[in-house]
């Protein structure tokens, strides 16, 4: 019994000591052994990294983190920052497909086209000068009867408009009876009394009547010079008038005129010949055709904008004086040959220059090269590329600016930073206050041979005249209404306050600047301006939101730099045109984001206060 007992113990014992050997080599044996492979490199970098590993967000590159985690923005996973670009040359970045995909980067072909362009016109009809007569008093006298009595009367050549009493008249008759008598020896006098009848348009019946001792006239008639509408009357039964003064202004309008309001930037597409087709709001559905006859060659000073005419056959008289007109042309621009065609959306501003990013074929992972053109005019919704690019090349027309914050964390070349610093890498971040902002022109950094450089403090608080300092405050009114239409997305108030934020910004005299205050507001207004008209014409609240992200840039550098008389708030939002983010100025410390809509309405952070 004993013995049974012993192999029974001798039997557990051994199994115990074989599992303990099984367990050992499962948790200590077999990861010792395991070979050294990259995908066990890989898993490891997941899991940690190595030391100085620096994390990014693909979504947002301006975001670095000695640790991986998620993004403090979108709260996406963080990738390692040497996953999100390969060291090249300081001219290139590479990103990989992963990245380029979250971030949306698209490229297309660089290719020639026929440059075309559709313009619109605001105009208004007015009478043709030069089918436009005044009749005046011819003499002095009273209105003895009106024959005309309220304007937008049709009356012929001949008509009798008017009678005047006037003692001159019965006294240059006398004068003609008398010549008459003397007529034999001093002909002189006679013909100076039939000249003086004459000019005051009494016919020669009447003065060989008068000659030859008829009754004397009381009364001059005066009678219409030209068929037309009677767009003026300025005269009364009773009225006494003077010699020269205007009684009645008659216009043809069989043919009317057409004036429409061309921009700087528009006239290059725009030539004698061109038709024009345009609509009234008083006769919605009907579309009129005219053609340019006229280009005015001065530039208006108050509306930078030059007066195109065209002439309109007005038989059924349909169109009248002074009615608003909104005219389409679609132009092809002349030059020589087809030019380099590229999208607005590739193109970033720096001051004066524009840059692209090209695809470098020679990588197999996408590389981007930074490169600086030569761009002409607008086409629609492209550029004629003068110089700096060749057919077939590739370049970035969608998430430009992500391939640049890309660089700009890496210290490579980008639109901020043109002299790169290797080591820079570590330096001041896309989209922080004081830098350069995401946007179509000048994301407001300044070039190499600007004379104001980024990051230098530019205060002319106090040292412009009061004069200008409320103009621009108005400026800043009307952009904060804009803004709070746009927050409410109100089709009516944004028409209302777009137009008259370019009323304001038109009665800003740049004339009141001097020195350096002067040289600043030039650079900053000629991109202002421009988006704040295509702001006000754009038709959707969409296309607004867009103009307002790019005039709010210079706006921003404005106030910034010539103060306002309230404390704003610099407002950023990185989700805003499509995960490139936007700032705009508010006056309240509340984020009321006027990009994203109701959904993402305080969508946002404050990025910097500006004290009054």
């Amino acid at each position: 019994m004993r013995q049974k007992i012993d192999k029974r113990m001798w039997y557990f014992g051994l199994g115990f000591l074989v599992l303990g050997l099984l367990l050992g080599w499962m948790f200590f044996g077999g990861e010792a052994e395991a070979p050294v492979t990259e995908e066990n490199t890989e898993m490891a970098h997941e899991h940690g990294g190595e030391e100085g590993t620096i994390w990014t967000c693909a979504m947002h590159p301006q975001i670095r983190m000695n640790e991986p985690g998620k993004c403090p923005i979108c709260g996406m996973d963080l990738i390692p920052l040497q996953e999100g670009g390969a060291t090249v040359s300081l001219n290139e970045i590479q990103m990989t497909e992963e990245a380029m995909q979250i971030a949306n980067v698209q490229t297309v072909a660089v290719q020639r086209g026929e440059p075309t362009k559709e313009i619109y016109l605001p105009g208004k009809v007015k009478a043709e000068e030069t089918a436009v007569g005044d009749i005046t008093a011819r003499f002095p006298g009273r209105i003895e009867r009106l024959y005309v009595n309220f304007t937008g009367q049709e009356v012929k050549k001949g008509q009798l408009l008017a009678s005047i009493y006037s003692p001159e008249l019965i006294t240059a008759q006398k004068e003609l009876q008398v010549a008459a008598r003397l007529r034999e020896s001093n002909p002189s006098f006679y013909e100076s009394a039939v000249r003086k009848l004459k000019l005051w348009n009494i016919s020669d019946a009447q003065i060989r009547r008068i000659a030859s001792g008829g009754k004397l006239q009381d009364n001059l008639n005066i009678y219409a010079t030209q068929s037309g509408t009677v767009v003026s009357k300025n005269v009364n039964e009773g009225e006494y008038v003077k010699e020269g003064q205007p009684l009645f202004q008659v216009a043809g309008l069989s043919d009317v005129w057409v004036v429409f309001d061309a921009y700087e930037s528009d006239l290059p597409w725009i030539e004698v010949g061109d038709e024009i087709k345009f609509t009234v709001q008083s006769l919605p559905g009907e579309e009129f055709t005219s053609k340019v006859t006229f280009i005015d060659p001065v530039i208006n000073p108050g509306t930078r904008a030059a007066s195109v005419r065209t002439e309109v056959k007005n038989s059924n008289g349909k169109l009248k004086p002074d009615m608003f007109a909104q005219g389409v042309l679609q132009s092809d621009l002349d030059v020589a040959s087809s030019g380099l065609l590229i999208p607005k959306t590739a193109v970033l501003w720096t001051g004066k220059r524009a840059v692209v990013y090209v695809k470098n074929p020679a990588f197999e992972q996408p590389t981007f090269e930074f490169r600086e053109v030569q761009l002409g005019p607008e086409a629609g919704d492209r550029y004629v590329v003068n110089s700096g690019l060749k057919p077939g090349e590739e370049i970035v027309a969608n998430g430009v600016f992500k391939v640049d914050a890309a660089a700009q964390l890496q210290g490579k070349v980008s639109m901020m930073n043109p002299n790169a610093d290797p080591g820079a890498a570590g330096g001041a971040m896309a989209g922080m206050p004081g830098m350069d902002m995401p946007g179509t022109e000048a994301n407001l950094s300044q070039t190499p041979t600007s004379k104001f450089v980024e990051g230098d403090a530019v205060d002319f608080r106090g040292k412009v005249p009061a004069a200008f300092t409320k103009q621009l405050n108005d400026v800043v009114d009307a952009y904060l209404l804009l803004k709070n239409a746009l927050v409410e997305a109100d089709e009516k108030e944004t028409a209302k306050y777009s137009t008259a934020l370019l009323a304001a910004l038109n009665k800003v005299d740049d004339k009141l600047l001097k020195g350096d205050a002067k040289a600043f507001w030039e650079e900053k207004k000629s991109f202002l301006f421009q988006h704040a008209r295509l702001c006000k014409e754009a038709d959707t609240i969409e296309g607004k939101r867009e103009n307002f992200i790019f005039l709010s840039q210079p706006l921003i550098k404005i106030v910034e730099a010539f103060g306002a008389r309230q404390t704003l708030y610099v407002d950023f939002c990185p989700m805003a045109k499509g995960g490139e983010g936007a700032y705009w100025l508010s006056d309240t410390k509340e984020i009321r984001n006027p990009f994203m809509g109701k959904k993402m309405l305080t969508c946002g952070e404050v990025k910097d206060v500006i004290k009054p």
